[in-house]
């Protein structure tokens, strides 16, 4: 574990200096407005080969987050197929600068729609992206009709996507809110997924199965720096903590201690 790559995400313009800045050795970053539909972009001086040189140097891994407004799953046609067309373009330029893997939210139906077809517009997708690099679905806090809440829901997914090659990344905030026990969920999603690629570490503001996404400093939550601790222990994986930025050093260094 005292090996682990833990990091933060952090601003676009130069994940490389705000790694190092909190003594984080992985950077997780968006390539464009997590709420926008314009194109990715690569803000780094000297665009994607100067940040794969550099996070390169500085012996830093880069994650990409896809943007919140991606939904692969729904049934709104204006917004699920634009949404392919945006996932593909992330995974083109995330390929570009060199990161180990493109993040994406499991995406939801819309109100009174049958999930199957939100599982089975995934399948679609996936069928139909050019993977030029890991892609990781993210388990999210709410919502009855979301794809990747509920660890039956997440089984139907895995069941439409499995044999895509598509990873999968653990939030212990959005396990906690979704009313996922901490405890065993490393061992329960693994059974579902057959991995678990990377994880968010966030504490919780909320109790839990509150079904709200609101993330806490490590240890000023509802989940607590041990629980978060744990599940990267039993995960074996990278972390990323998505904690108000104000914390992110004293974060990562608190887990860097409970994991050594």
């Amino acid at each position: 574990m005292a090996t682990l790559r833990i990091g933060a995400h952090v601003d676009r313009a130069d994940p490389i200096a705000a790694a190092l800045e909190r003594e984080a050795n992985l950077a997780q970053f968006f390539l464009g407005d997590p709420q926008g539909w314009k194109g990715p972009v690569v803000q780094f001086e000297g665009g994607a080969a100067a940040l794969k040189a550099a996070a390169q140097a500085a012996d830093v891994d880069l994650y990409v987050h896809a943007p919140y407004v991606l939904n692969v799953a729904t049934t709104n046609n204006r917004i699920r197929i634009p949404s392919r067309k945006l996932l593909q373009q992330h995974v083109d330029l995330a390929a570009e600068v060199g990161a180990r893997g493109l993040i994406v939210h499991g995406g939801h139906v819309l109100a009174g729609d049958d999930l199957a077809v939100g599982f089975d517009n995934w399948r679609k997708c996936a069928e139909r992206t050019d993977f030029k690099l890991p892609v990781f679905i993210e388990n999210t806090a709410g919502g009855t009709n979301a794809m990747a809440r509920e660890l039956d829901s997440l089984a139907m997914l895995w069941d439409a996507v499995g044999d895509y090659g598509l990873g999968f990344c653990l939030d212990t905030c959005h396990a906690h809110a979704g009313g996922i026990d901490l405890g065993d969920v490393v061992d329960r999603v693994r059974s579902v997924t057959g991995r678990i690629d990377l994880v968010h570490a966030n504490d919780s503001r909320d109790e839990f199965g509150s079904g709200a996404d609101r993330h806490a400093n490590i240890g000023d939550g509802r989940i607590g720096a041990d629980m978060i601790a744990a599940v990267i222990r039993a995960a074996g994986t990278p972390a990323v903590v998505e904690t108000p930025g104000a914390g992110h050093a004293s974060d990562i260094a608190l887990l860097r201690k409970l994991l050594t």
